[in-house]
């Protein structure tokens, strides 16, 4: 039996190897990305709902962008707060804002993806750029930075939405090194060839992709995926790209509680349930080859069987993943979370256990 379960491990190392040098690092280990400023027409879109103090602050920043030829669309989604009278003020103040009111639809009520589908008709430029109402660019050529990967061919753009760092906070390092964990896998497999998802945080694409796919309508009832369902429809190998230069990434304020975070991550995990069978294939075996790395390496080694072995194939194990994973972080800006990984990765995986089997016993809660 025990000789079995080491045959096993050994198997699983092999899988989680493949992962990170295989795939991941096509992205961990990319040469630079360069900004090649194009004039490009564009039109940012901000969908809010309930967001009065978070837009008050973000779209200035947004409106304050150095790009010769954008206007900014603002979506108020039926807000019951002061956030549609915060939108009527900058569009008294700023020229290219265009204002999207939406009312309550009986068939599509509190649904993100219907008030979206209205920002994006109303708008007038052939390319859309994507983020919250939570999420500021970190520089003044944001716009400049994602636009300046669109090709000819190259019409959908997947960037990077980071989260705020928070000193002496371990949830904090938790929620980062999430996010730069998918952000890596998303990133590589788009490298391959095979791009599955983006985030909305900070997405761009041209606005024939979004007709050419009739919109959402193919997963207008799931109530989240605007983001990932769309790209993992409309992505494929020649349309796709990513932006990693760090004047392309945005951020927000990360969950300050492990219980906000974590109804945070059922709602994105569920929409994976939506995903090509391809994709949800990859993903099922990576985060089941990372669970079984644990658990086989800690029946082995109570066993003391072969530990000379199991000792040596965590040992590397752990130098390609820590390796590539840190790669990753530094061009995502992350750097201080390298030092943790082998903490953060491990805490990760039981909480991703957890919403699994909670997201079987009951639906997560999605746009407020």
């Amino acid at each position: 039996m025990l000789i079995f379960l080491l045959y096993f491990f050994i198997a699983i190392v092999f899988i989680q190897i493949f992962y990170y040098l295989g795939i991941f690092g096509k992205f961990a280990f990319a040469k630079p990305q360069n900004i090649t400023p194009k004039k490009l027409p564009v039109s940012v879109i901000v969908c809010a709902k309930n967001e009065e103090e978070n837009v008050k602050k973000y779209i200035p920043l947004l409106a304050e962008q150095n790009y010769p030829d954008f206007e900014i669309v603002l979506i108020d989604d039926a807000s019951s707060d002061e956030t549609l009278e915060v939108f009527e003020e900058f569009e008294k103040k700023y020229p290219n804002i265009r204002l999207v009111k939406v009312q309550n639809n009986e068939a599509f009520w509190g649904n993100k993806k219907y008030a979206l589908t209205l920002g994006i008709k109303a708008s007038k430029k052939d390319y859309l750029l994507f983020t919250d109402a939570d999420c500021y660019p970190t520089s003044t050529e944001w716009i400049t930075a994602m636009s300046s990967q669109f090709t000819m061919n190259k019409t959908i753009v997947l960037g990077y939405g980071g989260y705020e760092k928070i000193n002496r906070s371990l949830l904090n390092k938790v929620i980062r090194f999430e996010t730069v964990l998918t952000a890596t896998q998303y990133f590589s497999w788009a490298k391959t060839g095979l791009p599955y998802m983006g985030v909305g945080r900070n997405l761009a694409y041209k606005k024939e992709e979004f007709f050419n796919v009739n919109g959402f309508i193919e997963h207008i009832q799931v109530r989240s995926g605007d983001d990932d369902l769309f790209v993992n429809q409309a992505a494929n190998k020649i349309n796709t790209t990513i932006a990693y230069t760090p004047e392309s990434f945005t951020y927000s304020k990360p969950k300050e509680t492990y219980k906000e975070w974590f109804s945070q991550k059922r709602r994105h995990v569920s929409t994976a349930n939506y995903y090509k069978p391809f994709d949800k294939i990859q993903l099922g075996l990576f985060y089941t080859s990372q669970l079984l790395f644990f658990l086989l390496a800690i029946v082995l080694l109570s066993f003391q069987f072969q530990w000379i072995v199991v000792l040596a194939l965590l040992a590397t194990r752990y130098t390609i993943t820590w390796t590539v994973t840190g790669f990753s972080a530094g061009k995502l800006k992350e750097n201080d979370l390298k030092i943790w990984f082998p903490i953060v990765e491990m805490i990760l995986i039981f909480t991703q256990i957890n919403i699994f089997i909670t997201n079987i016993f009951s639906k997560p809660v999605h746009w407020k």
